[in-house]
């Protein structure tokens, strides 16, 4: 790694002082030298002496008091120096420096209000979307409940076996006693299968899951 020697250091601080004379206000940079050591400063040299390294032009001095909100100054400034088309200039620059901010400011608020009715919008899609599913689900479970409740509705029949609502066997609709094997004793009949139980239960939305 380089070692900055001060003579560097300096430098570099001189830069620094440039750069916030063009930025922060008009400003003068001076280069003195006293018992051989080397400083940068804004302020004239004891003496009279040094370098004057960056002189404030008359532009810098207008904008700095522009850009402070001291227009009465930089006029009276102008004035004083016989400079007042270059008041102007600096003035109409300011303004067109604000004007093209304020556009800037405009043109973002603007577009952060379309991406905010943009999520707004899509917000929207996806409740009405999750409403569609949601009522398609609760119709679906009704439709089961209620299929479900019209087979409780439905007549038990124990006459269950191998001739169902067979006649007696004296209608001719069946063979006799004993299933078609020859006499014998009826056995029990069997029961008929239970049937399917789906309880239905509440769910949030007021939908209704068997």
């Amino acid at each position: 790694m380089e070692i900055l020697t001060r003579e560097n250091r300096l430098l570099c601080v001189l830069i620094l002082l440039l750069g916030a004379a063009g930025s922060a206000g008009a400003q003068d940079i001076y280069k003195c030298t006293k018992n051989g050591q080397v400083a940068y400063t804004d302020r004239p040299c004891p003496g009279g002496k040094g370098e004057l390294l960056h002189q404030a032009d008359d532009s810098e001095i207008i904008d700095q008091y522009l850009d402070l909100g001291q227009d009465d100054v930089a006029k009276r400034y102008a004035v004083s120096h016989n400079i007042d088309s270059l008041y102007k200039q600096r003035l109409e620059a300011r303004k067109q420096r604000m004007e093209a901010k304020a556009q800037q400011q405009a043109d973002e608020a603007a577009l952060e209000r379309q991406r905010e009715e943009a999520d707004r919008q899509q917000a929207l899609i996806d409740a009405a979307a999750s409403r569609s599913r949601l009522q398609g689900e609760n119709d679906a479970l009704r439709q089961q409940n209620a299929e479900y409740l019209d087979q409780l509705s439905q007549p038990v029949n124990n006459n269950v076996g191998p001739y169902y609502n067979a006649g007696p066997g004296y209608w001719g609709g069946g063979p006799p006693y004993g299933g078609g094997h020859g006499p014998g004793p009826v056995g029990p009949p069997t029961p008929a299968p239970p049937p399917v139980f789906h309880p239905c239960v509440p769910i949030a939305g007021g939908t209704v899951k068997c």
